[in-house]
């Protein structure tokens, strides 16, 4: 394996780091329209890059904030997805991460989010909904754990 040094971070070309939200209503599930490529059109779990100095559980916070309206709480690591082809614009690994939000809140698109709303989970597993890389791998495994 070759190593690479990155000149312009001087440091180690790494991948990079996002942080997901998977929030849940009993037989639903929240997901975003992605706004902007890749993938723009495609539906995927809230969430974005981690900021420096951010702890990812808090990106995965502010990002569901940003992107959906929905204040979310009690962060619980769900899994980590990380192969290198899973974006295509570069090697990112996500900490996804259960999301408790209260009932009486609705989410509202925002940021890089052309809508955001909660689909039946029967209808995101028919098969008609087309999902960002592999969030619907990201269901499936949050379903069958």
């Amino acid at each position: 394996m070759r190593v690479v040094v990155c000149d312009e971070c001087n440091g180690w070309a790494n991948p990079a780091l996002a942080a997901d939200s998977a929030v849940r209503r009993g037989d639903e599930v929240l997901l975003i329209q992605r706004k902007y490529p890749p993938m723009a059109g495609s539906w995927a779990f809230p969430g974005g890059f981690v900021d420096r100095g951010e702890d990812p559980a808090n990106a995965a916070l502010r990002e569901l904030l940003e992107e959906t309206g929905l204040k979310g709480t009690g962060t619980s690591l769900l899994m980590v997805m990380g192969d290198p082809e899973r974006d295509p614009r570069k090697h990112i690994v996500s900490i996804v991460y259960e999301v408790e939000v209260s009932d009486d809140q609705q989410p509202v698109a925002g940021d890089d989010a052309a809508d955001a709303r909660f689909w039946p989970i029967e209808t995101l597993l028919s098969g008609t909904v087309e999902f960002a890389g592999d969030h619907l791998t990201i269901l499936k495994n949050w379903l069958n754990r």
